[in-house]
């Protein structure tokens, strides 16, 4: 963690430099194997020159879809059946209360449905289930 470091005792006057340097350790250098294993694999299964047309931020929303949930589109995508209707009390009650959720609450909600936490990046259109794309249905 810092020269000469194995021959330091540690004591209530140099913890705090102790703690602070083994968790830096751990965050940056710990997982170095396990982070160059992740991404030698990951090219493995895509090509790397696909990848590098994305910043950090787009390929993120590639892979993990966004987190910002897009009400409009949530609305316009969801299939009805059952007897519902977009104009049904129950389905305007539905959307109302939606409507007051905040973000993390409408994907808490999301997560509770569909299994996933999160929307493709090419919206409610693209949502998919265990059998391919799969609307939103109430």
């Amino acid at each position: 963690l810092k020269s000469g470091g194995a021959n330091t005792a540690v004591t209530e006057k140099n913890k705090k430099e102790y703690i602070e340097r083994m968790v830096k350790w751990r965050v940056e250098r710990g997982v170095v194997q396990q982070t160059e294993a992740l991404v030698r694999g990951f090219y493995e299964v895509v090509d790397s020159r696909l990848v590098s047309v994305f910043d950090a931020r787009e390929l993120e929303l590639v892979i993990a879809g966004t987190a910002e949930i897009d009400l409009n589109d949530w609305r316009q995508l969801t299939e009805y059946r059952g007897g519902y209707h977009d104009g049904h009390i129950v389905i305007r009650w539905f959307w109302a209360a939606v409507e007051r959720f905040n973000n993390e609450q409408r994907l808490r909600l999301l997560q509770f449905v569909t299994g996933t936490s999160s929307v493709p990046y090419e919206g409610f259109a693209a949502l998919r289930g265990s059998n391919g794309l799969r609307r939103f249905c109430i």
